[in-house]
C-alpha cells in the first residue's frame, strides 16, 4: 500500500472518528503531494517522491518546533508535537545509531574517503540510501566523526 493511499484511508477514518487534528494534517501533507505532483508533471507520485515530500513535511515542522521551542511558545509547541506523531506513522522505521554508524563506515570505503575534504562525496553516496530513514544532520555529525 502507497502513503498516498495510507493517507486516504486514514484519512476516511478520521473524519468518521471527528479527529480535527489528525484529519488537518492528513489533509497538509496530500495537498503537499498534490503540490509536488503538479510541480513534477505527473498525475501521481511514486513510492520514493512521496517519501521525499514526507521527509521535507517532518523536517519543517521539526524545524519548527525547535524555534517555537527556543522562543517558549508552548501553546504551538504542542500542536507541532501532535502532528509530527502523526507523521513518524507514514515514515519508514528509522535507522539506529549502530545501523547508521555501518552504512557510514561502508560508504567511505567504497568512496574510498580519507578527509574531511571528501565529505561531500560521501554524503552524496550516503543520502539515497537512507532517504526517510535517517535525518540529514545526524548522518553528518556521523560522517565528520568518521572522517575526522
Amino acid at each position: 500500500m502507497t502513503i498516498t493511499e495510507r493517507l486516504n484511508q486514514d484519512m476516511k477514518t478520521a473524519m468518521k472518528a471527528r479527529d480535527k487534528k489528525t484529519l488537518s494534517t492528513i489533509r497538509m501533507v496530500k495537498a503537499s503531494m498534490q503540490n509536488e505532483a503538479i510541480k513534477l508533471g505527473k498525475d501521481t507520485l511514486s513510492e520514493e517522491e512521496e517519501l521525499t515530500v514526507l521527509s521535507r513535511e517532518v523536517k519543517q515542522r521539526k524545524d519548527s518546533l525547535h524555534e517555537f521551542q527556543e522562543a517558549g511558545r508552548d501553546d504551538l509547541v504542542e500542536g507541532l508535537n501532535n502532528e509530527l506523531e502523526i507523521l513518524q506513522v507514514y515514515m519508514p522505521k528509522q535507522l539506529s545509531e549502530e545501523e547508521l554508524g555501518q552504512i557510514v563506515q561502508e560508504t567511505i570505503q567504497e568512496v574510498g574517503a580519507s578527509d574531511k575534504s571528501d565529505m561531500g562525496k560521501v554524503m552524496s553516496a550516503i543520502m539515497p540510501k537512507v532517504k526517510g530513514k535517517a535525518d540529514g544532520s545526524q548522518v553528518n555529525k556521523l560522517v565528520l566523526k568518521h572522517l575526522s
